[in-house]
């Protein structure tokens, strides 16, 4: 019997095995919900980890789903699930740098000078906005979106994009420069 029910929660609806999971808090239909998304949730732990780092994200993301899931209103697990995969790696990667000593504080390289595209009161949600910039970032020329990327996303100094890129240090800081203008009027376009 327990054959018939997992095969049906296969078959069964992201929205509906949320809701059944809302309803009941049994973990069989999140875990039949996180299955299917599994390899999403790998690979985007792979862009900022190990292999070894990055299988414990995979289980580490999934036991913040227990309660994350509970706590909000999901429409599009998928989109959903990534942006809080990406956020886990991100906040993951932070503590490591603190713990280094290396952290450089958000203020002193902020991504967008726009505060207010970072803030839920102009209508738009973060996880809509990560979304957003997320697409812009792919509409810059690569230069800049490795550029970006590194910089920002994953703290690396100008020196050390140089390094990663091979690109030029008056290269680099022109295309971080550029990129980020870039996105930000590219985020501001989408918001418009």
């Amino acid at each position: 019997m327990a054959f018939l029910h997992h095969n049906t929660m296969q078959e069964t609806a992201d929205a509906d095995l949320i809701r059944q999971y809302k309803a009941t808090g049994r973990l069989d239909y999140l875990a039949a919900l996180y299955q299917r998304y599994m390899n999403l949730v790998y690979g985007v732990c792979l862009r900022y980890f190990d292999e070894e780092a990055s299988k414990d994200a995979v289980m580490q993301v999934f036991e913040e789903l227990v309660t994350k899931l509970q706590q909000h209103e999901v429409h599009n697990f998928k989109s959903w699930l990534h942006v809080l995969t990406r956020n886990h790696c991100l906040m993951k990667l932070r503590s490591m740098k603190q713990r280094e000593g290396r952290l450089v504080s958000i203020e002193d390289r902020p991504l967008m000078e726009n505060e207010e595209l970072l803030h839920h009161d102009n209508g738009f949600s973060l996880e809509a906005n990560l979304q957003v910039m997320e697409k812009c970032l792919e509409t810059l020329p690569e230069e800049q979106q490795k550029s970006v990327q590194l910089f920002y996303l994953q703290e690396k100094s100008y020196r050390e994009v140089a390094s990663l890129t091979g690109y030029e240090m008056k290269k680099v800081k022109s295309y971080i420069q550029n990129g980020k203008r870039n996105l930000k009027i590219c985020m501001e376009q989408q918001h418009a």
